[in-house]
């Protein structure tokens, strides 16, 4: 575990666990070696920190590209800090350049580490759980390893969109893992690709409960939408 990953676990988490006292089922589910990944709805910008509070091991988020561009000061802390957690960053312009994402965390996954992505491709802008994007198992197809299916309530409403922190006491948070799902064999077509996509979005909305959209979230453009937040899935 990477250094400054392992003071957080040490100090951030603890923290959390007490002030929030998160109720967890499933961590049997969670692999002890081997490369995973963690595909979750995505209410707020605290999922990941509840996530990467309750996982024993190391979990590697996509960020970004541009929290590892900063200027000044702040810009040079964020791009330490992100680094020293093991981020990957993601282009969020698409194409090419949002490949890269994968192209990165392709050898982190066969090395043997966590990647937590949230296949929505942005913060759900109304509690509802949207459309899957594919690129999640593009993924697991390319890396060799299972999907886990992760649900939260509460997060939404500890730390709402616009909220700089989250606050205690606003919402009972809970945090529960799927069953790994191993894709192992099935084709890559883009049929393919949908279908499975589809399988795992249809396992998170039954630990969840939430009410399932059959189309894409809207983006941060559109009125009324949510913005992206590190980590949603680049395709």
């Amino acid at each position: 575990m990477l250094p400054l990953y392992t003071i957080g676990k040490l100090t951030v988490a603890p923290t959390l666990r007490l002030a929030f006292r998160p109720t967890v089922e499933g961590l049997e589910h969670i692999p002890e070696t081997g490369g995973a990944i963690f595909a979750g709805n995505h209410l707020s910008v605290a999922d990941e920190l509840f996530l990467g509070t309750v996982v024993p091991r190391h979990l590697a988020f996509w960020a970004k590209s541009e929290y590892f561009k900063g200027v000044g000061p702040k810009g040079a802390l964020t791009k330490f800090v992100l680094t020293g957690l093991g981020a990957i960053p993601v282009e969020r312009a698409g194409g090419r350049a949002a490949l890269s994402a994968f192209d990165a965390a392709i050898p982190v996954l066969k090395g043997g580490d966590l990647v937590a992505v949230y296949p929505e491709g942005t913060r759900s802008p109304d509690g509802r759980l949207y459309r899957g994007r594919t690129g999640m198992a593009r993924l697991a197809l390319a890396a060799g390893v299972p999907i886990i299916p992760v649900g939260m309530t509460g997060t939404d409403k500890a730390q709402p969109i616009g909220a700089r922190v989250p606050r205690p006491g606003r919402a009972k948070i809970h945090i529960r893992f799927g069953k790994p799902i191993d894709f192992t064999g099935r084709p890559d077509d883009r049929a393919s690709l949908r279908e499975m996509t589809d399988e795992v979005m249809a396992e998170i909305q039954k630990i969840t409960g939430q009410e399932y959209v059959p189309r894409y979230a809207p983006t941060r453009t559109a009125p009324g939408a949510a913005p992206t937040a590190p980590g949603d899935t680049p395709a």
